[in-house]
């Protein structure tokens, strides 16, 4: 028996980090969406109590490093799992680059596991383990559109943004989360409007969303890596209505309405960055049927 379940990726809308938590994590406030640009996880039962991950991606790892391994494992030990699983990942979503293809990866694989293993758990029950994994799996199990605290693990479900474009342009670099947590200065940063745009998101308003995007990790990813911020100042020239970084970097994206301004950065962007995509927002949670 086979499964194949979407993984899209997420962008967060905003990101503000409150303080650092007395075990070791730093407190968020975050509005994430996902967008149609996915991953694909098929799931082939095995006999055989073992889990096999297979990706072409060499950047992807084929053991416990794997997020989605992860994710297979804590079903096993949680619910005394005696049947195995191959997890095929083929990877759209650049790895490293702010969007959380692994964590959507490890969702995918969660929600499609309840269901090829028969288990029968609510997708509460599956956030609830995601955050055992990893800050945005939780947010990643549920889709959608979200304000995430805590960690990233307390979700409150919010309507889907305005339609729009939203381009995405990676530069060939990685980036290393936690040291861009561990260079950020608590004190001198400007945080976010986390109530205007969660009152945008609500009212279906496209220009307070456009100005109430932000994100305190920039600043840090910006200074580390020069050529995050050249793409953030093409995308603005080529006349996108706002542009951010995603998550902990390297990923920018800039939103539109319009197709014709769209093509235009979407063109103008290729010749700078070597990974571009142009996607709709999805906005929608997932289901489990």
């Amino acid at each position: 028996m086979k499964l194949l379940v979407k993984a899209p990726a997420k962008i967060n809308l905003s990101l503000d980090v409150l303080y650092k938590r007395p075990d070791g994590f730093h407190e968020v406030e975050m509005i994430m969406t996902t967008i149609d640009l996915a991953d694909r996880v098929e799931l082939t039962l095995l006999e055989q109590d073992k889990i096999h991950i297979l990706s072409h991606n060499r950047y992807v790892p084929d053991d416990q490093r794997n997020l989605a391994f992860q994710a297979a494992q804590l079903l096993k030990d949680r619910y005394q799992v005696k049947k195995g699983v191959q997890i095929t990942i083929e990877k759209t979503i650049p790895v490293a680059a702010g969007l959380a293809g692994g964590s959507s990866d490890a969702a995918a694989t969660l929600r499609g596991l309840n269901k090829l293993w028969e288990l029968g758990l609510t997708l509460d029950e599956l956030a609830s383990l995601g955050s055992e994994i990893g800050s945005d799996v939780s947010f990643c199990v549920y889709g959608g559109t979200a304000l995430a605290k805590g960690r990233g693990e307390m979700i409150t479900d919010l309507p889907a943004p305005p339609t729009c474009w939203v381009i995405l342009a990676k530069p060939f670099i990685g980036v290393s989360t936690a040291e861009v947590y561990r260079r950020l200065d608590l004190n001198g940063m400007k945080h976010p409007k986390i109530d205007e745009m969660v009152k945008a998101i609500q009212n279906n308003d496209y220009q307070r969303v456009c100005e109430n995007v932000g994100n305190v990790l920039e600043d840090v990813t910006l200074k580390l890596h020069p050529e995050v911020a050249q793409i953030k100042e093409q995308m603005k020239r080529f006349g996108a209505d706002a542009v951010l970084m995603s998550g902990s970097g390297p990923t920018v994206f800039g939103i539109v309405q319009h197709d014709s301004r769209m093509h235009r950065i979407y063109n103008g962007l290729r010749g700078f960055c070597d990974q571009v995509f142009a996607v709709r927002m999805l906005g929608e949670r997932h289901t489990l049927d």
